[in-house]
């Protein structure tokens, strides 16, 4: 069966191991746009390639606040937003989840530690989201180091609750885990949570250049999908052996 006729597991796979990280995410919002696999297949890992839903894969703008993070169980290391450009892989053993392009976030230490450990492309970044209120969620960012003068800002209505995701919202959502490059190997991190609660929104506003600056021109075409979840308290382990 081809990767683009099933749809992610609606609920976590077990992790490799104990959580050595556990975060808060609040917040969140999730616009997406569709894109041409070829498009986006020379920003994956190595031993990756693109997931698909339909023949189409999709970027995503993710935005949310982590209010708490514990690493190993003891060390508090404190909160930060964070604002993502994110594309979706699989590997070959079928583990199905997230490639960051370049994440924003505003905690200078969060962000030396997680690319130094991890190799996650952090950027240290001016960033504000301004919780949900009156149906009006909004957020901006400004890079610092490194990345250039990439920049967004947004706005969105949230609308209703979604009760059962469709298929693209499940496809876009319901990921347990990460790949990411690191010491000349690829990486599988998983990352566990309740399903989120979502709702679907309207994008009200978008300026800026996070996306293409990514490496991802996206012309003028609108969205297909938008949405806004209060948040999850997320568990996370890299398995011990790399992917490729």
């Amino acid at each position: 069966m081809h990767d683009e006729d099933r749809l992610p597991s609606a609920t976590a796979a077990p992790l490799p191991g104990p959580p050595l990280v556990r975060q808060s995410w609040r917040d969140t919002t999730f616009v997406h746009w569709p894109v041409a696999p070829a498009d986006v297949a020379p920003l994956l890992p190595p031993g990756t390639r693109p997931d698909t839903l339909g023949g189409v894969s999709h970027v995503g703008l993710v935005a949310f606040r982590v209010t708490a993070t514990t690493v190993a169980g003891v060390l508090p290391t404190g909160g930060f937003t964070e604002v993502n450009v994110r594309l979706y892989a699989v590997d070959g053993a079928g583990r199905r989840g997230v490639v960051f392009v370049t994440m924003d976030a505003d905690s200078l230490h969060s962000v030396l530690a997680a690319r130094a450990l991890t190799g996650l492309p952090y950027i240290w970044s001016d960033t504000s989201l301004r919780p949900q209120e009156g149906g009006i969620a909004a957020g901006a960012v400004r890079r610092r180091w490194p990345g250039g003068h990439a920049r967004g800002r947004w706005r969105i209505a949230v609308r209703d609750h979604l009760a059962e995701p469709s298929p693209l919202e499940r496809f876009l959502t319901a990921r347990w885990g990460l790949h990411t490059a690191h010491a000349g190997r690829t990486w599988w991190i998983g990352i566990s949570h309740r399903p989120w609660r979502l709702f679907r929104a309207d994008l009200l506003a978008y300026e800026g250049n996070l996306v293409d600056a990514a490496g991802i021109p996206l012309g003028e075409q609108p969205p297909i999908s938008v949405l806004w979840s209060p948040g999850v308290d997320t568990d996370v382990c890299p398995s011990p052996a790399p992917v490729a």
